[in-house]
């Protein structure tokens, strides 16, 4: 998935060793990106996208369930969420091509968007496919396969005997049960300034996951325009707002990933009435004044450490 991974795990209960678990890891993290890879030729996702049929397409349950969450979240946020944003995201320098000659002109990008739409994907779970509604509707799960890679792997770590562990999989951590000294997992959540490597907060999980969203580390700057990699599907430009990034603990680290990226979309003042409307812990990173700021929702208390 083009990043790194870890695991920990608690052995006082169990007989388990690194040893033991690290081959059966990385054989699901394998798999994972056999399904959700857009840089894979022989991916499941890939051989969707190259199948232009509107007739459902036989799939894997992890990639049924993707389609699922990802309708969910996009239903939540009003399509900011989207991940048939694809188009936009290769046209933007993003995508497996890398970046481009010329960046999009309006005409492109309001051609891209016209086959742009999340109503335009659906799932089923029972035998598991998906569909598109119109030929041209191709899908990127990148936004929030980590997440879905951590929650599928924290399961696999419960049926091999570590119920305490945690696992971190790129930006998304998952955590089960609590630390080796019985305290929850201490997590920490970098300062999103790019070219620097700071704890901006630490927060305790025992069973929850926590994913951040960003543009301090996958962008460019082009004619004084800083671009990052996250792209609004409802306008079809990279995401230019107050926000560094934005971090959400939720007890599913799909979820987590997907809303990350949704409430960075939709900025601080409508992001942060949704999260709080929702319940959902969350803390936003907001560049004022050549400093960074933090605004933390009701719920984000009870994690703080």
């Amino acid at each position: 998935m083009g990043t790194t991974w870890t695991v920990k795990f608690g052995q006082s209960a169990s007989s388990l060793t690194p040893p033991a678990v690290e081959p059966p890891v990385v054989a699901r993290l394998h798999q994972l990106e056999l399904i959700f890879s857009t840089y894979r030729a022989d991916s499941e996702l890939t051989r969707f996208n190259a199948n232009e049929s509107t007739a459902w397409f036989p799939v894997s349950l992890e990639l049924a369930r993707a389609a699922v969450t990802a309708r969910e979240i996009s239903e939540l946020t009003d399509g900011a969420f989207d991940v048939t944003v694809a188009p936009l995201v290769r046209a933007w320098g993003f995508g497996p091509a890398g970046r481009p000659v010329i960046f999009p002109t309006a005409a492109t990008i309001a051609a891209l968007r016209s086959n742009v739409d999340w109503r335009g994907l659906m799932g089923r779970l029972e035998p598991p496919a998906i569909r598109r509604n119109r030929e041209r509707i191709t899908v990127d799960f990148s936004s929030f396969a980590k997440g879905l890679a951590c929650d599928i792997l924290s399961d696999d770590l419960v049926r091999l005997g570590a119920s305490d562990h945690f696992l971190q999989i790129g930006g998304d951590v998952r955590t089960r049960g609590k630390a080796g000294d019985g305290r929850p997992w201490r997590v920490g959540i970098e300062e999103p300034v790019e070219g620097q490597r700071a704890v901006a907060l630490v927060v305790g999980l025992t069973g929850q996951a926590l994913s951040t969203s960003g543009d301090y580390r996958n962008f460019f700057t082009e004619e004084g325009r800083r671009l990052g990699h996250i792209i609004d599907p409802r306008t079809g430009h990279p995401v230019a707002n107050e926000l560094a990034a934005v971090s959400v603990i939720h007890e599913s680290a799909a979820t987590s990933s997907a809303v990350a990226t949704a409430l960075f979309v939709l900025g601080l003042k409508s992001g942060f009435a949704l999260a709080e409307a929702q319940g959902l812990a969350c803390v936003f990173f907001i560049r004022r004044h050549g400093l960074i700021e933090k605004s933390t929702t009701s719920a984000w208390a009870a994690y703080q450490r």
